[in-house]
């Protein structure tokens, strides 16, 4: 299990009850590295969530 994997899982333990929308968030953040979660609220409630990830190569030092 990765390091944000055990995190969010033991966040989510220790709220007694979560929404599903809440636990889509969850779902969202896990496993990104590098990237975005956007959540849209319309009205107090959740509506849109949108995740980007972004993949970064490894490139030799004298381009950096």
């Amino acid at each position: 299990m990765s390091g944000n994997s055990h995190r969010i899982d033991k966040a989510a333990n220790s709220y007694n009850a979560l929404s599903n929308n809440e636990l889509r968030v969850l779902e969202a953040l896990e496993g990104i590295r590098y990237g975005a979660v956007e959540v849209t609220i319309h009205d107090g409630r959740i509506v849109q969530i949108e995740r980007r990830e972004k993949l970064r190569l490894d490139q030799p030092p004298a381009l950096r």
